[in-house]
């Protein structure tokens, strides 16, 4: 009979995504299924609605914004498609470790006559280049650990001129739920139906990730709920 697991504590596993052996038809399959939960979960909009009022501001030139390991570009196509609805100028760069993913997010720009421009990133490791008015990152976080997430979150801070913005799934017995039945309902992959379990098990709780932002030096983030099953950490960087 299945059932809720423990999720009390993190448990972080090996995700079949990060695999680079994965089978390229398979994992294919996989971005085509995150890209539909992206979609229904509303993971455009989290951060569009962050971004909105910087965007919009009259006189404000393109707003540059760095999107951390940006898996096949499904939030940085969904900011333009919202951009362009209110005349806004986006100057979207996107970094991943994944080679793979970088073209499939090349591919869908060339698609849809969108602008970004892509890098390979190690984000973990390596150091951000450049500065930006906005760096962002959806889904990473739980994949890492807690000395990971504070070093990430640190180097962000260094790269955001205005913004850091960091939306993940959030650990609870009811996002949990929907995010595994989601997952069995909008793919037929078995990556994103076994990531799906393993991903809510290695995400954080609220309070763990306003503790990591402090950690970080991100005094002052807000870290909040989002509908249905993630939350968003805003930091601003005071003038």
């Amino acid at each position: 009979m299945w059932r809720v697991p423990d999720l009390s504590r993190r448990v972080r596993e090996p995700e079949l995504m990060d695999d680079p052996s994965l089978d390229r038809a398979e994992h294919r399959r996989a971005l085509a299924g995150l890209s539909r939960l992206n979609r229904i979960g509303g993971a455009a909009n989290i951060i569009w609605n962050a971004i909105l009022p910087l965007a919009t501001t009259p006189g404000h030139g393109p707003l540059s914004i760095l999107d951390i390991a940006t898996g096949s570009g499904d939030v940085p196509l969904g900011l333009i498609r919202r951009a362009h609805k209110v005349s806004a100028t986006l100057e979207i760069h996107a970094c991943d470790i994944s080679e793979y993913a970088l073209g499939e997010t090349q591919r869908r720009t060339g698609q849809e006559h969108a602008s970004i421009t892509t890098f390979p990133l190690d984000a973990v490791n390596q150091q951000i280049p450049g500065t930006y008015d906005i760096v962002m990152c959806s889904l990473f976080t739980h994949h890492l650990d807690d000395e990971q997430v504070v070093g990430l979150l640190y180097r962000m801070r260094a790269a955001a001129r205005k913004l850091v913005l960091v939306s993940d799934l959030v650990r609870t017995p009811m996002a949990y739920c929907m995010a595994v039945a989601a997952s069995r309902i909008l793919s037929r992959s078995r990556v994103v139906h076994e990531d799906a379990e393993q991903s809510m098990r290695a995400a954080f709780t609220i309070p763990e990730m306003a503790a990591i932002a402090e950690q970080a030096g991100l005094s002052g983030a807000e870290v909040a709920p989002r509908w249905p099953c993630r939350f968003l950490l805003t930091w601003r960087r005071e003038r």
